[in-house]
C-alpha cells in the first residue's frame, strides 16, 4: 500500500474511527467515575532542640539547628512505625489495622531542613487531612516515649506541628482528564489500527486505478451514484435539467458511449451484452442508460431485454410488455411488430423480453436467437441487458453469441474475486470482454474517479434550458414534413453521419424494411480472435 492508500483508508473508515475514539473516552470517563475518589493532605512537622532553663548550659548559636537535622533521618523513620499509626487511629477513633494506615502516609523530608512533611490520603478531604495531623502529633509521642519520659515535649528533641493540613479541593485520585486522555488516545489508536486493517483486507472495488492495477482490465466507464436513478426513475432524461449527480451521471454515460466508439474504429462492437456478475449491481439501469445515450447521437440502438427470468426493461422504458423477444423465438409474432419506441426517449428501440419461457437458457442459446440478434445488428447497434452471470448461465450464454461484454461493477459492493469469477465464467463461453463500468462510484471524496465541470453560470443555466426547449419544440416542428416527405421519395434510404438520414434508417428498421448498410458484419467471425 503506499501512502495515498493509507490516507483513503483514513477517509473511508472516519466514522469508525471517530466512534472508536468517542468510545475510547467514555470507557475513560466511566472508569474514573467507578473509581473510589481519593484525597490528600499534607501536614509538615519541624524538628526542634528544647532551649534548657540554666544560660550556662545552652549550646552555642546555631548548634541547635545543626542537632535538629541530625535527627531528622531517624524521625523519617520512626514515622513510618506501626506505634505511631495505632497512636493517630486512637486519636481518630479509627477502626483500622495500622499497617493499612502506614500504607496510606508518605513521610518526605525537604533537602537541608528540619522539616518531616507527611502526606496523608483518604476517601475523604476531612479525613486525609485529620490523618496527615494526627500522623505528626503521633510522631511526637512516640519520641516522647522513645526519648523523653512518656510526657508531651518531655524529649530534648521532638517534633512540633509547624503547619496544619489544608482541605484538599479536588481528589488525587482518579484524574479525569488525564482518564480522558489516555482513553482518547487509546480509542483514536484502536481506530486507525481498524482502519488499516479493514483497508488491508478489503476485497471490495474501489477505485479505478486499484482495479486496472489488480485485475489487469480496463475500465471504460465511470458512473457516478445519481440520486434520481436509486429512487426509481431509472432512465435519465435528455435535457440537462436535474442535480449535480444527474448532470455527472449523463457526462459520464457520453464517455462510456465515447470509449466504445472508438474501441474498434475498423469493426466496432455491434451487439453488446451489459451483464454484472450478482444481480443488484445496476446493470438493467447501465444497460437502459448506454442505449439511450448512443440513441440521443443518432445511432440506431435497439434495446433487448434478455434477462427472461427478472425482465425490467418494459418498465424501465415506458413500453408495453405484452410481447416481445420469446414470442418471436417461438414464431407467435414478427421482430419487427414487437419492437416500440420508448416514450420516454423516441429515438430509442425495444425489445421487451415478451412472456417468461420455463426454459431461459435454452431459449437464449437458440440458433434463433442469434440470428435475430444478427439481423437487429445489421441495421442498429444491439445492446442486451444481461442477467448476472454467476447467478444463471443466461448471461454466458448471450456472451457467446454477443461481440462482446461489459461488467457492470457495483463500487464498494462487489469484491475482486467476483469480478475474477465473472471474468472465467466469460472465459470458458470464448466471449469477449470489452471492459468494466465501475457503478455508483462516489460523486465526490479521496476515491471519487468522477470528474464534472458545469461550464455555464449558475445564473445563467436556466435561461440556457429555456432557450434550449424553445429552439427544440421549432425545429421538431420544421423538421417533422420534412423528414416525412424524405421518407415517401425514399423509403430505402441508406444510414449515413446525418442525422436526418440516420432518423430515416431508423424508421424503416421499425417498418421492417431493409436498410443498407456497409458490410461490416461479414467481419464478425473473427470477433474473439
Amino acid at each position: 500500500m503506499e501512502l495515498r492508500d493509507y490516507a483513503n483508508a483514513l477517509k473511508r473508515h472516519w466514522f469508525g474511527i471517530v466512534l472508536m475514539t468517542v468510545l475510547g473516552l467514555a470507557a475513560g470517563y466511566g472508569w474514573a467515575v467507578l473509581q473510589t475518589p481519593v484525597y490528600q493532605a499534607d501536614a509538615s512537622g519541624v524538628v526542634t532542640v528544647a532551649t534548657e532553663p540554666d544560660p550556662e548550659m545552652q549550646l552555642i548559636p546555631g548548634a541547635n539547628d545543626s542537632i535538629a537535622k541530625s535527627r531528622v533521618p531517624t524521625f523519617v523513620e520512626m514515622a513510618t512505625w506501626r506505634n505511631v499509626a495505632e497512636k493517630a487511629a486512637d486519636a481518630l477513633g479509627l477502626d483500622v489495622a495500622p499497617e493499612q494506615l502506614v500504607r496510606r502516609i508518605t513521610v518526605d523530608n525537604p533537602d537541608g531542613t528540619p522539616i518531616i512533611k507527611i502526606t496523608a490520603e483518604g476517601p475523604t478531604a476531612e479525613g486525609a487531612r485529620d490523618l496527615a495531623e494526627a500522623w505528626v502529633i503521633g510522631l511526637a509521642a512516640t519520641i516522647d516515649e522513645r526519648e523523653g519520659v512518656e510526657e508531651l515535649g518531655s524529649a530534648l528533641i521532638t517534633v512540633e506541628l509547624a503547619e496544619s493540613a489544608a482541605l484538599p479541593s479536588a481528589p488525587s485520585f482518579p484524574d479525569e482528564r488525564m482518564a480522558l486522555i489516555v482513553g482518547g488516545v487509546l480509542g483514536l489508536g484502536m481506530g486507525i489500527a481498524f482502519a488499516l486493517v479493514r483497508a488491508v483486507s478489503d476485497r471490495r472495488v474501489r477505485a479505478r486505478d486499484d482495479v486496472e492495477a489488480r485485475l489487469g482490465l480496463a475500465v471504460v466507464g465511470t458512473l457516478p451514484a445519481a440520486g434520481e436513478v436509486q429512487d426509481g426513475q431509472r432512465l435519465l432524461a435528455g435535457d440537462q435539467s436535474g442535480t449535480k449527480s444527474s448532470y455527472a451521471m449523463r457526462e459520464a454515460l457520453r464517455v462510456l458511449r465515447t470509449n466504445l466508439q472508438f474501441m474498434n474504429v475498423d469493426n466496432p462492437p455491434r451487439i453488446i451484452v451489459v451483464s454484472s456478475a450478482l444481480p443488484g449491481e445496476g446493470k438493467s439501469t447501465v444497460s437502459a442508460n448506454l442505449a439511450a445515450t448512443l440513441a440521443a447521437n443518432g445511432v440506431p440502438v435497439v434495446l433487448v431485454d434478455g434477462d427472461l427470468r427478472r425482465p425490467t426493461v418494459a418498465k424501465t422504458t415506458g413500453v408495453s410488455a405484452t410481447s416481445g423477444l420469446t414470442d418471436v423465438l417461438a414464431g407467435r409474432a414478427n421482430l419487427v411488430d414487437v419492437l416500440q419506441s420508448s416514450p420516454q426517449m423516441p429515438n430509442l428501440t425495444v425489445l421487451v423480453a415478451g412472456t417468461i419461457p420455463p426454459n431461459p437458457s435454452e431459449v437464449l442459446g437458440s440458433a434463433k436467437m442469434k440470428a435475430t440478434l444478427d439481423e437487429l445488428a445489421e441495421h442498429a447497434t444491439v445492446i442486451v441487458d444481461a442477467p448476472p452471470l454467476l447467478a444463471v448461465t443466461d448471461g454466458a450464454v448471450l456472451a457467446h453469441q454477443a461481440d462482446g461484454v461489459l461488467l457492470v461493477v457495483s463500487v464498494g459492493k462487489t469484491t475482486y474475486d467476483l469480478v475474477e469469477k465473472a471474468q472465467d465464467a466469460l472465459t470458458k463461453v470464448h466471449g469477449r470482454l470489452l471492459g468494466l463500468v465501475l457503478n455508483r462510484a462516489p460523486l465526490t471524496g479521496a476515491e471519487s474517479s468522477v470528474y464534472t465541470y458545469e461550464y455555464a453560470p449558475a445564473h445563467e443555466k436556466k435561461k440556457s434550458r429555456l432557450r434550449s426547449t424553445k429552439a427544440d419544440d421549432t425545429e421538431q416542428a420544421q423538421e417533422g414534413p420534412r423528414r416525412a416527405d424524405a421518407t415517401a421519395d425514399n423509403p430505402l434510404a441508406t444510414i449515413t453521419d446525418d442525422n436526418d438520414a440516420t432518423d430515416e434508417g431508423f424508421d424503416e428498421l421499425l417498418k421492417g424494411a431493409t436498410v443498407e448498410t456497409p458490410a461490416r458484419r461479414k467481419q464478425r467471425s473473427s470477433k474473439n480472435g
